[in-house]
């Protein structure tokens, strides 16, 4: 649902806009020349692709719950400005009433459904069910690593900024933090300082929880890698459009950090997709639960809350009937009992049953 919203969006910016017009537009080419304002940015060609993955990841990904958590909160969160600004005085008079109506009714289905995935998330979450389902999956040593330094950089970076233009535009600072007359944006989109600030808490969230191996540090970093991505390649557009990197050196220093910050951006975008992007490694068992008794000395497999109990049949084997080969030095004294495990038991007398023909996980 979300993703069709944010393709008739697309759609209707492609009709009304000419294509190649309307991707300067996106970059922020100042001689951009569209036939209508567009309503949309890249940010919202990120977002279909974030939903269109997100969609498929519910159905057939371990992380479901935690994707659907990430594509709930980054959903509520762009969208929540639309309510108070789409019907401003500055969309009135850069929209017709038609079009400032249908934005409002796409911003009140996209919240509604960003709240039902946060609920589904909650609601539906279990433990695996049975030993053979698949665990949820964690980035590995090297991916948390990287994630959490680039992602933390690039956060730093983008509250840099904002402070600097706090600090430099003081009077701007509701215009473009909350929206108003002074700066404009898009009918569909939230204000640049709204974005940006939502992008540099996803970066600064993302990357805290990948240095603890958090799971759903995978889902909302890649999302914020995903948004990372569009603001760093479209400076990099505007910047080679306008030979600025020839010119480097005669540029003033802010404009020298914002073309290091756009490139940056995207350099860190596309490598936490690196990182992040693979599946990773599931859940470690946990203590060895009571299984088969084995002479190779194999420890059980299990983990307390998951799966179905160790194998395993009370008064059978050679713990219940010792036999004279078993025993020790001292009459009646029992040897020690083998470890858990699979495995056939040892000794003759009634087993239990052989083990699954699937070998449990991790095996």
């Amino acid at each position: 649902m979300l993703a069709v919203i944010v393709a008739s969006w697309l759609v209707r910016d492609v009709r009304a806009v000419e294509f190649g017009q309307l991707l300067r537009y996106w970059a922020g080419f100042p001689d951009a020349r569209a036939h209508a304002l567009p309503a949309t940015t890249a940010t919202d060609a990120a977002l279909l692709v974030v939903y269109v993955v997100a969609a498929v990841a519910a159905l057939r990904s371990a992380v479901a719950a935690t994707v659907l958590v990430a594509i709930g909160v980054v959903t509520v969160a762009v969208r929540l400005p639309g309510l108070w600004n789409i019907g401003g005085r500055a969309m009135e008079s850069a929209y017709s009433d038609e079009l400032r109506t249908r934005a409002l009714i796409s911003a009140f289905a996209a919240l509604a459904a960003g709240i039902a995935l946060l609920i589904t998330a909650g609601a539906g979450r279990r433990p695996p069910d049975g030993s053979y389902e698949q665990l949820p999956t964690r980035p590995g040593p090297g991916a948390s690593v990287t994630a959490f330094l680039l992602l933390c950089a690039a956060g730093a970076v983008l509250a840099a900024w904002e402070i600097r233009q706090a600090v430099k535009y003081p009077e701007l600072v509701p215009d473009r933090y909350l929206g108003g007359d002074r700066l404009t944006h898009v009918l569909a989109d939230p204000p640049a300082g709204w974005a940006s600030v939502l992008t540099a808490l996803l970066c600064l969230f993302a990357g805290v929880s990948a240095l603890s191996h958090a799971v759903h540090s995978r889902p909302f970093g890649l999302v914020a890698a995903a948004l990372l991505l569009t603001g760093g390649v479209s400076g990099v557009a505007l910047a080679v459009h306008y030979e600025l990197f020839d010119q480097f050196g005669s540029l003033s220093t802010e404009t020298q950090l914002t073309l290091a910050s756009w490139f940056f951006e995207a350099f860190v975008a596309v490598l936490v997709l690196i990182a992040l992007a693979p599946r990773g490694f599931a859940d470690v068992p946990g203590p060895p639960a009571p299984g088969y008794g084995s002479g190779y000395g194999e420890p059980g497999y299990g983990q307390p809350g998951y799966g179905t109990p160790g194998y395993g049949t009370p008064g059978y084997g050679p713990e219940a009937h010792p036999g004279p080969e078993d025993a020790g030095p001292n009459p009646g004294q029992r040897p020690p009992a083998p470890g858990p495990g699979y495995g056939y038991p040892r000794g003759g007398g009634f087993g239990p049953p052989p083990p699954p023909s699937q070998p449990p996980p991790g095996w």
